[in-house]
């Protein structure tokens, strides 16, 4: 971009008084205000915020021991299978722990303060004052495991590779993005569209994980490959068996290793990934030593299934450990696509009958807390009623919004706890009357139609079990309003082409906790990426509403602003119930044989197996 504004100020320049006949108009001369040049900075980081927790001279974060030894072998679970290892493209089911420890990007955000990105393969980030591109010059030390350096064609190569071949939510995630250019074969820059105003386009840019261009000459990046990618990150694929387990060796060469960025990181010589396809049976797996370490998803399994001689003598260590994350904001997803989940009373209705409390204290041993918001666990949830700028921002639009977002309190338009199951479904059956609803011969039809309720709820294997003891409560709920439901648990890579073909009626979805909701809320939520295959927006939202929405919080630099637009997204969300929401715990439930350390300072951050190391 400083290009075309220096050859744009040359034309001015140039045709100062010419009389344009086409128009009929004389050009003023710019005065020499309106001609200012573009500054350019160089920093050691990039920041959404004015001052970076970790200043020029930090050696190292604050929650990882800098002086963790190097050494042994952990064994951890996955869930599903592999027939891929680039995860950036369509087609395949991929391993996304070999791009996570074989390919670094170029700047990296730490868990305590992810609004700032400091350098890994990119050394410094240039910033102009017009904010028309984003620079970053290439550490001369940065390679791939083969000795060969890092350079800005791998960087341009890696991009446009991504939004031209990737899958298509990619074409959303960097929309903003006019073009990359190289300017040495250490320093590319990316452009921005003109007029674009997304703050953190420079945060989302500096995440891109870097593939060698040359290691691509005789292969095709869009192709599901089991060929291991060259990689210039902490781990090289040692050895592998697709759908059975991947072998990672620590690259003692790794370029990076003595970076502030990744002391005390990547500390086992050897991490192995064996894959399951059902979580329930890694208890056992971890009993028997097969594994090393064990998140913990199942409620029961924490209250009762850890209760055996290995825990009570220590031998295995079982701890929740405490974190401050946004939740993962899981839930049962309508698919609005279809007919007859149209309708947000419907969809309500159905909510209604879902009886968290029941299932919480029968099944969940109280462990949990329900969802009410998609950005539960931050200061963005939406709470009562709006005030303040959501307010404004909310009467701005009230033609576009039901007269009852501005009255009823968040609370209340759930399913009411403290009312019993019966007083719910009779609230349940009201909505689906004023929807056009009614019984039938004991089945709850739509009036104009004929038509029965009833839908089809899938559900992964690796979840099957835990989930299916959820549903059947819930659906026995819907049988006692006339709504026929069915559960079905999908193998996973039938499931994963059901959901990136949107050949579901409800399926149990999740998003992981955003620290910063931003461009990723187009993916998830808005019109563009509806009926894009592959897309997040499993829902099929499509609503004007959250389109302008969700463009302002991604546009406007005010914090205040910010924080508004955010919170009347998620208020405009709720208020049309494309999801019945789950639950969620402000704690890593996790258990491990009792031969690693890991960081007493976490600050609250929960768990992240490569801060830990093998105990001596």
């Amino acid at each position: 971009m400083i290009k075309r504004v220096i050859k744009y100020l040359t034309i001015i320049q140039a045709t100062v008084g010419i009389f344009n006949t086409s128009l009929g108009i004389a050009l003023e001369e710019p005065t020499q205000e309106e001609i200012k040049p573009i500054q350019i900075t160089i920093q050691d980081y990039i920041t959404l915020n004015t001052a970076p927790k970790y200043k020029d001279s930090f050696t190292n974060f604050s929650f990882v021991n800098p002086e963790a030894p190097k050494k042994g072998r952990i064994v951890l679970p996955a869930y599903g299978t592999f027939d891929n290892f680039n995860p950036y493209i369509f087609k395949g089911t991929a391993s996304t722990e070999a791009v996570a420890l074989t390919l670094d990007s170029l700047g990296v955000s730490p868990a305590d303060d992810i609004e700032t990105i400091y350098p890994l393969i990119a050394e410094k980030f240039e910033l102009p004052s017009d904010k028309s591109f984003i620079g970053f010059f290439i550490n001369p030390k940065a390679k791939f495991s083969d000795g060969s350096p890092i350079t800005a064609d791998d960087v341009i190569f890696s991009f446009n590779s991504l939004i031209t071949k990737g899958s298509p939510i990619y074409r959303f995630y960097y929309a903003d993005i006019d073009r990359v250019e190289k300017i040495t074969p250490h320093h590319v820059r990316f452009y921005f569209k003109p007029n674009t105003k997304n703050r953190e386009l420079p945060l989302i840019i500096s995440s891109l994980k870097i593939f060698s261009a040359k290691d691509f000459n005789d292969k095709e990046y869009d192709k599901p490959s089991l060929t291991p990618p060259l990689g210039n990150g902490p781990y090289k694929i040692k050895k592998f068996e697709a759908g059975r387990y991947i072998v990672f060796e620590r690259d003692k060469n790794y370029w990076a290793q003595d970076l502030p960025t990744r002391k005390g990181f990547y500390n086992f010589n050897e991490i192995k990934y064996d894959y399951y396809q059902d979580t329930t049976v890694t208890l056992q797996a971890l009993f028997a030593g097969n594994i090393d370490v064990r998140y913990e998803y199942i409620a029961k399994s924490w209250a009762i299934g850890h209760d055996n001689n290995l825990i009570k003598s220590g031998k295995i260590k079982k701890q929740a450990i405490k974190h401050n994350r946004p939740a993962t904001t899981q839930f049962f997803a309508f698919n609005t696509r279809k007919e007859k989940f149209k309708d947000a009373r419907v969809r309500q209705a159905i909510d209604f009958a879902f009886n968290f409390p029941w299932a919480n204290k029968n099944l969940f041993y109280n462990q949990y807390e329900r969802l009410r918001s998609y950005f539960a666990n931050t200061h963005f949830a939406a709470t009562a009623l709006p005030q303040g700028k959501e307010l404004e921002i909310l009467q701005s639009l009230q033609e576009q919004l039901p007269p009852e977002i501005f009255t009823t309190p968040i609370e209340h338009i759930f399913r009411n706890d403290s009312l019993s199951d019966r007083e719910n479904l009779k609230m349940a059956v009201k909505l689906l009357n004023e929807a056009g609803y009614d019984f039938i011969n004991e089945k709850m039809c739509n009036l104009k139609t004929g038509e029965p309720l009833e839908f089809e709820i899938i559900i992964n294997s690796a979840n099957g079990n835990s989930f299916t003891r959820v549903l059947l409560p819930f659906i026995e709920n819907l049988r006692k309003i006339g709504i026929t439901a069915t559960t079905r648990v999908l193998e996973i890579n039938t499931y994963k082409n059901k959901l990136d073909n949107f050949d579901f009626d409800i399926i149990v979805g999740g998003v992981s906790g955003i620290y910063m909701p931003g461009t990723e809320q187009k993916d998830l939520w808005s019109s563009l990426s509806a009926d894009t295959k592959g897309s997040n927006n499993i829902i099929g939202i499509k609503n004007p509403t959250i389109d302008y929405l969700i463009n302002k919080l991604i546009e406007t630099d005010n914090s205040e602003l910010y924080t508004a637009y955010v919170k009347a997204l998620d208020r405009v969300l709720l208020f049309n119930h494309y999801v019945i929401f789950n639950w969620y715990s402000n704690a890593d439930r996790i258990a491990y044989w009792d031969k690693f350390a890991f960081p007493e300072n976490n600050q609250n951050l929960g768990v992240d197996i490569n801060t830990w190391w093998i105990k001596d």
